[in-house]
């Protein structure tokens, strides 16, 4: 039996390979984008970017070479295409820009994924109200780590002293040597009143700065920022006087210029969670120079807690070279990278 060879012609059909997905062949060149302008991200709302330019806002989305590359509110990025801020227009974030701080959290403490909250800030607001709602240590301590692991300056700004006195909460942090500011309502206990005593200090500490404001809803936040920025326009919520807890009035994190161009201010959403499990207590010692060098002959491995063995920080208490006050305060900063928040 002869076996036939010739069954493909060369205009067979079936001779042909079959079209491959990608016919274009590779190269290593990439686009430079020399036409691309700066810009900020000043709010991000479902995958579209409000990012200013030369002054302006325009809407933007991210390239698609930017892959999984986040962008959140803070970052400077690069932008092509219509810039214009023109109604329909559309540009595209094409590069973000290195950043200087990164202020992240987790979902929780056993949530490995890290969520960047914002970029390039360079000082944290914790805004605590002194009563209605009841201040949460767990927050304030949290908040306070996650500003050290990101080398950001601390501010506690604490609101409603018309309702109590701010001595008590600032006892607590007077060791750690956390600056504080303190404001009240103004025009009486008038719960409707926009009114900010004690603005003036506020906006000192803001001058010049980049600040993240962050704390528990129903605190005051959005009052703060529409004080500070009459033309701001956040809406203001009530504590509900069941759970003692605040409505979430912000949904989304957006990044306001002062008055005067002095600062900006960036408003958080009110916050239920804040998880640490990215920041290591090496790192967080770093941020208190003078007990990071009584450290050095640790054991290997010594978390600097208080259950630890022969820990630096103990032996210079018994010497007489460290505060008990200022230890200990860091140490609760430590436990807190795994307390309830609540």
């Amino acid at each position: 039996m002869t076996r036939n060879t010739n069954r493909y012609s060369d205009h067979d059909v079936e001779h042909y390979d079959r079209p491959r997905r990608r016919t274009r062949p590779r190269t290593k060149e990439r686009p430079t984008y020399d036409e691309a302008v700066d810009g900020l991200v000043v709010t991000v709302d479902r995958g579209r970017f409000t990012v200013i330019v030369d002054g302006r806002e325009i809407w933007a989305v991210k390239a698609r070479p930017l892959g999984r590359k986040g962008v959140v509110v803070g970052d400077r990025v690069r932008v092509v295409g219509d810039t214009s801020g023109a109604v329909g227009s559309l540009a595209r974030i094409v590069e973000v820009q290195p950043r200087s701080t990164v202020l992240r959290r987790t979902a929780d403490d056993d949530d490995p994924v890290e969520r960047v909250i914002v970029a390039n800030a360079s000082q944290l607001v914790v805004v605590v109200a002194l009563a209605d709602p009841e201040p949460r240590h767990g927050l304030i301590d949290r908040a306070l780590v996650a500003a050290y692991d990101a080398g950001m300056a601390p501010l506690l700004c604490l609101t409603k002293a018309d309702l109590a006195d701010p001595e008590t909460l600032l006892s607590t942090y007077r060791s750690l040597g956390v600056p504080w500011v303190v404001t009240q309502r103004g025009g009486g206990a008038e719960r409707n009143d926009l009114g900010v005593d004690g603005l003036d200090e506020l906006r000192g500490r803001l001058n010049g700065k980049v600040s993240v404001l962050l704390g528990h809803s129903g605190v005051g936040k959005s009052t703060l920022v529409n004080a500070l920025v009459p033309d701001a326009g956040r809406e203001v919520g009530l504590v509900n006087a069941v759970t003692g807890r605040g409505r979430h009035t912000s949904t989304s994190a957006l990044l306001l210029p002062l008055p005067g161009e002095s600062g900006w201010i960036i408003d958080t959403p009110g916050i239920r969670s804040f998880g640490l499990a990215h920041v290591e207590p090496e790192h967080l010692i770093e941020a208190f120079p003078d007990l990071d060098e009584m450290t050095e002959d640790c054991p290997r491995g010594c978390t600097h807690g208080t259950d630890e063995p022969e820990c630096g920080l103990d032996v210079a208490i018994a010497n007489g070279e460290a505060d008990p006050d200022r230890v200990e305060s860091f140490r609760r900063l430590l436990a807190a990278r795994s307390e309830p928040l609540y």
